[in-house]
């Protein structure tokens, strides 16, 4: 059992082509890459909601989004997730970094609406640890154990410790706190405290969660100058960018301040800042590795390195994520294990939910619990061109939906009323819809209909009009440009001491912290 030892490293954000053994010549990666060479790599792997609480609830529980009803950033039914699994069959589970789990301890539905900060303050259990024997939080915008880390290192008087939200969420920014305080060097570290002081009497599941590369785009010093501008590549956009948007890429780029204009210096610096990123997370992950090399761990442990959704970054001018274009859908995918054929590519497409029955496989642990994925350490045996892996984003008049195949990749979009479909073999940036090309509306149709059959399957005809979406009114954006401006900062600062040192700053300050 002690050879079971299971690591898996996620970020969040990050798109599946910035790993340099995978085709970027620009980004270092000498971690990832060697992972790559001693591994196997999913090239078409996706996410199957491109946000992040839904992505990281399909990846625990094995199921689907449109099975969970879990479809964005908001609260979930219980599930039983693999790492309850893993602990009720003798694992160590070992959690670290950014869960973004939205289920309270007690099973009961937590809801956005309800202050989480302060309910962490007073109650650090409110989220359930899912299966987590122990874990060290670094949560988005909360009072966690990694701000805490922060304050008793001397740096409380920094307010944004992840970077400035809001205004500056796209803003590339350098860290106010030195690389030793970063959350990436504080998750890393954790990981290690925790695998050093780790029942060695039991095998391990642990896993190590960065905040990176999603934005605040931060970078400490010197990581902040290892790209630069200038030797960024411009964005992607087609000719006919505009016909490819969706509802969606309109609304995300209002709320982040992006819908005002474009500035290709500016979104090359952003890709500058979101490269570092990354590449300081390779940094910090080398060391794990190093870890477990010199400690006899490396080799028999099986390890995945994935992310839950990708980042527009400026292609066809939008930003975020909450489509399923493959800058924001597509998602690195690397697994190491002992009888891996190193080095391996495997073309055919993959998913989150395909996380869950590949890490029971490999921990030889057997389950009643339904799951709508496939261990990826069979698919290399059972390859096929055939297989069709499916997404979901929000629900009802907002939804949006996709199925990819190896060849074709299938869109459809509620508030839109529109479909789009992409030849993956001829058009691999997507530039060009084919959904109503005379030649092609046989394939939209079978797409369309396979994703339909699949709906229906799972009990999920209230989604349907017959055999066809079901029609809601078209949604439009308000002309008014600061319609939907965001203020996600909002309920991170609070007027004490930390902050309004004096009676005279008050005077500025304290009318205005209710916005």
């Amino acid at each position: 059992m002690q050879g079971k030892n299971i690591l898996l490293i996620f970020t969040d954000q990050q798109r599946y082509d910035t790993i340099a053994a995978l085709g970027n010549p620009i980004i270092k990666t000498p971690t990832l890459d060697e992972l790559v060479k001693e591994g196997v790599s999913y090239t078409n792997a996706f996410s199957p909601c491109p946000v992040c609480v839904p992505a990281r609830h399909a990846m625990v529980t094995g199921r689907m989004p449109y099975i969970t009803d879990c479809v964005d950033n908001e609260s979930s039914n219980y599930r039983k997730s693999f790492i309850e699994v893993l602990s009720d069959n003798g694992y160590q589970t070992l959690g670290i970094g950014k869960m973004h789990f939205t289920i309270k301890r007690d099973r009961s539905v937590c809801t956005e609406e309800q202050d989480l900060e302060s309910l962490l303050g007073t109650n650090n259990d409110i989220y359930d640890h899912w299966g987590f024997e122990k874990r060290s939080t670094s949560e988005t915008r909360t009072d966690d154990d990694y701000e805490t880390y922060v304050r008793e290192n001397g740096f409380g008087h920094v307010g944004s410790p992840k970077g400035e939200n809001s205004e500056m969420y796209y803003i590339p920014q350098p860290s106010q706190l030195p690389a030793e305080l970063d959350e990436t060097s504080w998750v890393v570290n954790e990981s290690l405290q925790q695998l050093e002081n780790r029942d060695k009497q039991r095998p391990f599941f642990m896993m190590t969660s960065f905040q990176r590369p999603h934005p605040p785009f931060v970078a400490p010093f010197p990581w902040n100058k290892l790209y630069r501008c200038a030797e960024m590549v411009p964005p992607v956009i087609p000719d006919d960018y505009e016909s490819l948007l969706c509802f969606w890429n309109r609304f995300q780029n209002r709320y982040k301040y992006r819908d005002q204009g474009i500035d290709n210096n500016l979104i090359r610096t952003m890709k500058a800042y979101y490269y570092a990123s990354i590449s300081f997370i390779d940094y910090n992950i080398s060391k794990m590795i190093d870890y477990l090399k010199e400690n006899n761990l490396y080799k028999d442990t099986l390890i995945i390195f994935t992310s839950d959704h990708g980042e527009m970054l400026g292609d066809y001018h939008s930003f975020g994520k909450r489509c399923f274009l493959d800058s924001a859908a597509r998602i690195p995918m690397i697994v190491k294990y002992p009888a891996c054929k190193k080095g391996e590519k495997i073309n055919t497409p993959v998913s989150l939910v395909d996380i869950m029955p590949t890490i029971l496989q490999f921990a030889n642990v057997q389950t009643d619990l339904e799951m709508d994925g496939e261990s990826l350490l069979n698919i290399p045996e059972n390859q096929s061109e055939h297989r069709i892996v499916l997404g979901q984003f929000q629900r009802d008049k907002n939804a949006m939906y996709m199925a990819v195949s190896e060849e074709y990749k299938y869109i459809y979009s509620a508030p839109d009323q529109k479909e789009w479909l992409f030849n993956r073999k001829t058009d691999p940036k997507e530039t060009r819809s084919l959904a109503y090309n005379p030649l092609y509306v046989k394939k939209t149709r079978e797409m369309r209909d396979y994703i339909i059959q699949q709906y229906r399957l799972a009990g999920r005809a209230d989604l349907l009009e017959q055999d066809n979406w079901k029609k809601y009114d078209k949604a439009e954006m308000p002309d008014d440009p600061d319609a939907y401006l965001l203020f996600q900062d909002m309920g991170q600062f609070k007027p004490d001491e930390r902050y309004l040192t004096d009676s005279n700053m008050k005077k500025y300050f304290e009318p205005r912290w209710h916005l």
